[in-house]
């Protein structure tokens, strides 16, 4: 089982796909809560170069609310990770969490519809890419 959603954009600059992105987050619900630039972290803390990589913590405000009731450290899976990088020149790759299998993890069969859920609107977003 694939553990992500993934979509892959060409012509377009690294700035506008994560704005592309951010934008069809909110259409589905959610926030983004955090977002790490890997390329800037890596070159700071190790003097490392690195390709455009930053990662959007997303966050639907009422599925996290559901599976909170459901499973009480299911906040160690929170936020949604979305991921932006640029291995290639001008070929930009959006790639979201799958959160039905990451909940596969969790014994808690409450989750899975939850996890359902989130699975749906995550893929419609990075399908509207």
């Amino acid at each position: 089982m694939k553990y992500y959603i993934s979509t892959t954009l060409k012509n377009t600059s690294f700035e506008d796909a994560i704005e592309k992105t951010t934008a069809a987050l909110k259409v589905e619900g959610f926030g983004v809560l955090t977002e790490i630039d890997i390329k800037a972290t890596l070159k700071k803390k190790l003097d490392a170069d690195f390709y455009n990589y930053t990662i959007l913590g997303a966050c639907n405000p009422q599925m996290a609310h559901q599976a909170l009731q459901a499973e009480n450290k299911i906040g160690t899976m929170l936020p949604c990770n979305v991921i932006v990088q640029e291995r290639e020149a001008g070929v930009i790759e959006i790639s979201a969490v799958d959160p039905a299998a990451s909940m596969m993890a969790v014994e808690n069969n409450s989750l899975a519809d939850i996890a359902k859920d989130v699975r749906e609107k995550l893929t419609k977003v990075i399908k509207s890419i």
